[in-house]
């Protein structure tokens, strides 16, 4: 009963801690979206004659296709150490190992399965860049823009931001380890991202908006797993009550 007493208000706290985060961090993507300052920022990297660096070896090949099949390499590893795990993995519990991989591919879902629904188009797809497409807010939902569409959020830095989650597994039992994981996907999600927009494949916001989307889909996921996770502790509590008062009868 006095363990019980002390964890409920610090789950509470943990729990404000994040939200207040979650919160505050999109009410700066708001802001971004309401200030308008996309446009002005490709610009920095576009003209109406294209995106020099669009096909640049190191952008294409350094900073697209090898981080895209790195990630996947890393996510089919994940998966493997559920049953063999390496290093500080082996003093997590295997459902925190389930839990890591599994809110890696959700988040890689999430910002897939939006990507395909939306309707913006690349800045490389506008007019003001040598394209075809007006611009259209990302918000103007269901808005055709005469471009090929499917640009938001942004797919590619999610091979980054993707990896989020875990930090969220990893905390419980292995802080410092959660952090560094935490850091390391937050600036390789930022890198992608910032490599994409020279190449005039997303907006700022693109890339932001990916990296909420997966942190968000990480939290939800812990909230879902430390709630199994009591409820099965219950019955197993309740189980091994039954069994003793079995055994004293």
């Amino acid at each position: 009963m006095p363990h019980a007493a002390t964890t409920a208000p610090a789950t509470r706290s943990d729990h404000f801690r994040l939200l207040t985060w979650t919160l505050a961090a999109l009410f700066c993507l708001v802001a971004w979206d309401a200030w308008g300052q996309d446009r002005a920022l490709a610009h920095v990297f576009g003209s109406t004659t294209g995106f020099p660096l669009r096909d640049h070896w190191f952008f294409v090949q350094v900073m697209h296709e090898g981080p895209r099949r790195l990630a996947w390499l890393i996510v089919l590893a994940l998966v493997v150490f559920i049953w063999r795990p390496v290093g500080f993995l082996r003093r997590i519990r295997r459902g925190e190992r389930v839990q890591l991989a599994l809110t890696t591919l959700l988040s890689l879902a999430v910002v897939t399965g939006l990507k395909y629904a939306s309707t913006t188009s690349c800045p490389w797809d506008l007019t003001e860049f040598g394209g075809v497409a007006r611009y259209a807010s990302h918000w103007a939902l269901g808005t055709l823009d005469g471009g090929g569409g499917k640009c938001f959020p942004a797919g590619h830095a999610s091979a980054g931001f993707a990896f989020i989650g875990g930090y969220f597994a990893l905390r419980h039992h292995q802080p410092r380890a959660a952090r560094i994981w935490f850091v390391c996907a937050l600036i390789a999600g930022l890198a992608l991202g910032g490599a994409q927009q020279v190449r005039g494949a997303h907006f700022l916001s693109h890339t932001l908006w990916t990296g909420w989307l997966c942190w968000t889909t990480g939290w939800i996921c812990d909230i879902v797993a430390r709630t199994l996770h009591r409820h099965r502790a219950g019955n197993e509590t309740i189980g091994s009550t039954g069994a003793a008062f079995d055994a004293a009868a």
